[in-house]
């Protein structure tokens, strides 16, 4: 697959004029709970040549496509990438540090997590976080759950806990978040990735009482414990000339 996904991603390439920078595997592939349906959601960051940057106008500053088997790719500009670094955008770092890498540009991405890192914060991301999984909370009270709204919820649940008790942005594999849930949490969650494994996107799940009430209780610490915590490090000369390296080259 990954053959395919570097030919589509070429296409898109010479098709619009870009230049990608780096491409990953996001969503349930990369967070390590996918079924078998599931699609491959590529997210790549692509730069134009200079003439784009020095336009008075406004143009588009992301690529997208979708393809018949199954490829959901979502690409952003350069610019933009660098400007939401800089607003510790939590969507993008998971693309910064995603597991499954198709391609990049080493010096980039280099330079790319080490800013991510010290422009981290820790009261945007768990927002963002928290403010995810109670969007799945209703969902996961009903008597039957799709286990897809389990696990995004448990995931970001766990991923607000992770900046909280570790000042860190959180692992990117659920695998690697799980061991700061309770033993009894992640034996059932384990059972669960077993049949989501097996089933497509479609199958409904009898309601599991004990990861509601766990996510409601990590829900509402999550909340208690934003107070406090810090905001990222301005680092407004260094994109800049992250932006102008990478746009000259």
């Amino acid at each position: 697959m990954k053959e395919i996904i570097l030919k589509k991603l070429k296409e898109a390439e010479l098709q619009k004029g870009v230049e990608i920078l780096y491409a990953v595997e996001s969503g349930s592939r990369a967070w390590g709970f996918a079924s078998p349906d599931s699609d491959y959601d590529i997210r790549f960051i692509y730069k134009h040549d200079l003439d784009y940057y020095l336009s008075l106008w406004e143009q588009t500053d992301v690529i997208e496509f979708m393809t018949e088997d199954n490829l959901d790719g979502s690409g952003w500009d350069l610019r933009k990438a660098v400007k939401l670094l800089a607003k510790s955008n939590a969507p993008l770092l998971e693309w910064l540090f995603s597991p499954v890498v198709y391609f990049e540009n080493e010096a980039f991405i280099a330079e790319m997590r080490r800013l991510a890192k010290d422009c981290f914060s820790p009261i945007a991301c768990l927002h963002h976080y928290l403010g995810t999984t109670k969007n799945f909370m209703d969902v996961c009270q009903a008597e039957e759950v799709k286990l897809k709204s389990y696990f995004y919820a448990l995931r970001t649940a766990l991923a607000g806990k992770w900046i909280i008790e570790h000042n860190s942005f959180p692992p990117v594999d659920f695998m690697e978040l799980l061991p700061i849930a309770p033993p009894n949490i992640q034996e059932k969650v384990k059972e669960l990735m077993q049949i989501k494994a097996n089933q497509d996107e479609k199958y409904l799940h009898p309601k599991e009482a004990l990861i509601t009430n766990f996510l409601m209780e990590t829900v509402k610490f999550n909340q208690e414990k934003a107070v406090g915590l810090s905001s990222g490090k301005k680092m407004s000369l260094e994109l800049d000339g992250v932006f102008r390296r990478m746009i000259n080259n």
